[in-house]
């Protein structure tokens, strides 16, 4: 017998028993959003604090929809992230070169002085954020067989890197702003991404042959009409930008009518496309409300980054033992919390099977309960600065994330389940775009929120997010029929 059938087989190297190449993904992506998120801890703030104290001294209403029309842009980006991989350059390609150019939006906003670091960073961050989201999910994908019992296990240790990422993010860009400076804390970000880059570089070549493919790559016709779309995209942005129309000022409204735009185009597209049946219809018409409640909830939701950071800058009390921690330790305690709690929602759902809630229910539930989290400032109201006590953010947060785990996942799911077989993604796009309509009002409605009279403020937003879910309730019966058996 020869040497080499003597030999013994070497045991597959693995990443907690999942696939080795599942590190590249976990550590580009945990990285990404470790970037992501401890810059979005400290900007809001950057805008808005005084130049003596390192800012730029913008208007707060004024920043916070600056915020909130960058957090629209991530989302809106999504959906050219996806059209770019299925359509041109395949998912890997665009993933890897879309962190790159988050690293460089990075870059920019610490090295860059006042707003014109905030300009090309936040533009570059958000179309390389989009695209990272948009191919960084499908990716794991590939790595299993659609029968491989590890997938979902894979799915949970893959969105563990995201929260992870999102944890420790704010905690270290917001100490080194505390004691450094703002740039530093943008260049901390930009190191971060640097290293998920430098890791995925030498993993990304273990990737299987079909995470390269093109699913549906663009005719000779169609690349012109696209470079053709492209150039007059650029030249309006342009010209929309010299002449003023892109003022800082009204980014989130333009945010917030370019995506009402899109959507409505999506499901005119879907509801009058011969390529949908009688039946693919009903459960475009039964999205709907779906979008609707979506929208509502995360304009209250993604006000964590707009109007919890004004409250935690001015009115919480977040003296630790004689220390006082930064304004963006507060938003490392949401990840927590889905650490924490997105097992226990898996084990929940598992057990009780056809028992669960509906998804309109689950829907009407999260917007409701994000009210909720609302109306659970009004006892701290009025209370001056320093006021606000540490423990009554983190059980407002805690509510914010019961509310997310009702929605956001779920969302996710029946964009998919729902969707014609002829437009599974665009689907999920119209999701996205749900999300990024709720972020991009997020930011216009901060800049209604006033410290000294806060009580119509959350007020009246908890009110009418409780009545939408519960008015969601009281048609999830009709959403049900045109759902056409889809839970």
């Amino acid at each position: 017998m020869s040497d080499v059938a003597e030999r013994p087989t070497r045991p597959e190297r693995t990443f907690f028993g999942q696939p080795r190449t599942l590190a590249s993904l976990f550590g580009v992506e945990m990285w990404e959003r470790f970037s992501f998120y401890g810059m979005q801890g400290i900007l809001l703030i950057y805008l808005y604090y005084s130049v003596a104290e390192g800012g730029l001294g913008v208007d707060r209403g004024v920043a916070a929809g600056i915020v909130g029309a960058y957090g629209g842009l991530v989302y809106l980006s999504t959906i050219l992230g996806a059209w770019i991989a299925d359509r041109v350059a395949g998912p890997e390609r665009v993933l890897f070169y879309a962190a790159v150019v988050v690293m460089l939006g990075h870059i920019a906003l610490s090295a860059l002085p006042g707003l014109l670091g905030v300009g090309v960073g936040l533009v570059l961050i958000a179309v390389g954020s989009g695209g990272v989201k948009a191919t960084a999910t499908s990716l794991v994908g590939t790595l299993y067989e659609t029968d491989d019992p590890r997938r979902d296990a894979g799915f949970s240790l893959f969105y563990l890197g995201i929260n992870l990422g999102a944890l420790v993010g704010p905690l270290l860009t917001g100490l080194l702003q505390d004691t450094a400076g703002f740039h530093w804390g943008f260049g901390l970000a930009a190191v971060g991404m640097a290293l998920g880059l430098v890791q995925y570089a030498f993993g990304r070549r273990h990737l299987p042959d079909s995470a390269r493919e093109v699913p549906s790559p663009l005719s000779a016709r169609e690349r012109t009409i696209a470079i053709a779309a492209a150039v007059a995209v650029a030249v309006v942005i342009v010209v929309l930008a010299l002449t003023g129309a892109l003022a800082a000022d009204r980014l989130d409204l333009i945010v917030i009518g370019v995506t009402i735009v899109a959507a409505i185009a999506y499901f005119a597209l879907l509801l009058t496309s011969r390529k949908v049946n009688q039946v693919e219809r009903k459960r475009v018409l039964a999205f709907i409300p779906l979008f609707i409640a979506s929208a509502a909830f995360w304009s209250l939701y993604q006000q964590q980054f707009t109007v919890l950071t004004i409250y935690s800058d001015t009115r919480l009390n977040r003296n630790l033992f004689g220390w006082e921690m930064p304004v963006a330790w507060v938003q490392s305690i949401n990840p927590v919390f889905i650490i924490i709690l997105s097992g226990v929602f898996t084990v929940v759902w598992t057990k009780l099977g056809n028992r669960a809630p509906s998804t309109p229910v689950k829907f009407a539930l999260g917007v409701a309960i994000v009210g909720v989290g609302f109306l659970l400032f009004l006892p701290m109201a009025g209370g001056g600065p320093n006021s606000a006590p540490l423990l009554g953010i983190v059980g407002i947060l805690f509510v914010f994330t019961i509310g997310e785990l009702l929605l956001s996942p779920v969302g996710l799911s029946v964009s998919t389940k729902l969707a014609p077989e002829s437009y599974r993604t665009q689907m999920v796009a119209l999701f996205f775009l749900s999300i990024a309509l709720g972020t991009a009002l997020s930011g216009t409605l901060a800049g209604y929120y006033n410290a000294d009279d806060e009580v119509p403020y959350f007020g009246i937003l908890g009110a009418v997010a409780i009545g939408v879910g519960l008015l969601l309730l009281a048609v999830t019966p009709l959403v049900r029929r045109l759902m056409s058996g889809v839970r």
